[in-house]
């Protein structure tokens, strides 16, 4: 695996409009070099209970469910979270909980953070990123 997608990419299927450019490069890369976070599929999953659509959660079982390997938030990810989060306080850029969660499991694994939000994660000192909107 080389890529960790960011909950922006991994949500794209079922979205009304979604990325083409963001889906092009995910087809392209191909699902054998990507993973989630177990942050991803709980933000997907908030998403989906939050707006309950048969459809949807149709769409999502089909599509994306069993789609990519789903990597744990252990010991380590945790530890480097902590680190990451006092870093990030230390100056001055404060990233949001899970984010920084997801950027640390990618580091942990030391994969490429694949997004559509280059502000979540662009300040973050020492994480690989692409934007997959570009």
């Amino acid at each position: 695996m080389r890529f960790l997608l960011d909950t922006s990419i991994y949500s794209q299927p079922l979205r009304r409009r979604p990325s083409a450019r963001a889906l092009e490069r995910w087809d392209a890369v191909g699902d054998d070099q990507c993973c989630i976070s177990v942050v991803c599929r709980a933000e997907v999953g908030w998403g989906l209970c939050k707006q309950p659509d048969e459809n949807r959660d149709l769409r999502y079982r089909r599509l994306l469910r069993d789609r990519l390997p789903v990597l744990s938030s252990d010991e380590d990810c945790w530890r480097r979270f902590s680190e990451m989060k006092a870093r990030q306080e230390a100056i001055g850029e404060i990233v949001a909980d899970l984010d920084l969660l997801i950027a640390a499991t990618a580091r942990r694994h030391d994969l490429v953070l694949a997004t559509l939000n280059r502000s979540d994660f662009n300040r973050i000192e020492g994480l690989l990123w692409e934007d997959w909107s570009a």
